[in-house]
């Protein structure tokens, strides 16, 4: 049976209410939830960024659900304060936390001063936070020195069983090479084909674990009303990579998507108002090899549509993919 989650934006929604949003997404029947891990926002319009770590200790402590995150050790998270932070989630809360380590966004990382490497650099430090961090939870001290310096270190409370790393991906070639040590692969809804090929790149290198699809959604009473939504708050999903990795600031996203073309803004993000149209789109996703997708609606406002969940789109979803599944 696919795992039905929840995607939690602290980039749109102040840390306060989204521990509520989560607590509601349990009592709504998802299955778990996920959350980014931002310092900026993508667009000033969006205008949050809470502590994902900090919020995600509370998430954890007031649901019964698992709860992963998105990570990017190597530049702003020095891999062996991530490897203390992740242990100690996993000792509290065993068996229900798990992380995606990407290499990381401008956007983020740029506060540090530190020069913004190109991918390859980047794919090859996030290598080396894996290692060591792993090596910390076996209880090593570690010393290292590459494009990431550890001196000595060892994290002293560690959990029975360590938490799970997947990577994150969006082509095939990052894909390919997570498939050497990560537990799982995330990424995001895109083009049947691209997804195809990613999951067919990771499988091929011998990926294992969760295959796991975020899906943008924007969820109204109206397709006017829906599409409204969409376009206020999820035009930074315009911005494809490698350029969405470079920019800094959300001013330049803001900037990159002042007139959005619609038919775009509707691939990039499915804009629905109808439970059985947005089941079967999301459905169609996941049947490309997906067994986990998480929702996540760009509405700042959740509530609507996390009561529409509870009583029209899971049900309507898990039968659409249980139909499927053999």
């Amino acid at each position: 049976m696919v795992f039905i989650g929840y995607h939690a934006s602290h980039e749109q929604i102040a840390p306060r209410d989204l521990l509520r949003y989560v607590q509601d997404a349990e009592a709504a029947g998802f299955d778990g939830a996920m959350c980014s891990d931002h310092l900026a926002p993508w667009t000033t319009r969006q205008g949050e960024s809470g502590f994902a770590l900090s919020w995600i200790a509370a998430a954890l402590a007031t649901t019964r659900f698992s709860i992963g995150m998105v990570n990017a050790p190597g530049q702003r998270y020095h891999p062996v304060i991530v490897a203390q932070a992740f242990a100690t989630l996993e000792q509290m809360f065993p068996g229900r936390f798990w992380a995606a380590l990407g290499s990381g966004e401008a956007m983020n990382e740029h506060v540090t001063g530190d020069e913004w490497p190109a991918k390859d650099v980047r794919t090859a430090r996030l290598g080396e936070c894996v290692d060591v961090m792993r090596r910390l939870w076996q209880g090593q001290e570690v010393d290292h020195d590459g494009l990431v310096r550890v001196h000595r270190a060892r994290v002293w409370s560690l959990p029975d069983v360590p938490p799970p790393l997947l990577a994150t991906a969006v082509t095939p070639e990052t894909a390919a090479w997570a498939a050497a040590w990560a537990e799982g692969i995330a990424t995001v809804a895109q083009a049947p084909e691209a997804l195809s090929a990613l999951l067919e790149a990771y499988n091929g290198a011998g990926g294992r674990g969760p295959r796991v699809l975020q899906v943008h959604v924007s969820f109204a009473d109206t397709d006017a009303e829906a599409y409204a939504l969409a376009h206020d708050q999820w035009r930074n999903g315009l911005v494809s990579p490698p350029l969405a990795w470079d920019l800094e600031q959300p001013e330049q996203f803001d900037a990159r998507t002042e007139n959005p073309d619609e038919a775009e803004l509707r691939r990039a993000v499915l804009v629905a108002h109808d439970p059985l149209d947005l089941a079967g789109r999301i459905a169609d996703l996941v049947r490309l090899g997906f067994d986990r997708v998480y929702i996540h609606h760009v509405g700042r406002d959740q509530r609507g549509f996390l009561a529409a969940a509870g009583e029209r789109i899971l049900p309507v979803l898990r039968d659409a993919l249980e139909e499927t599944t053999p």
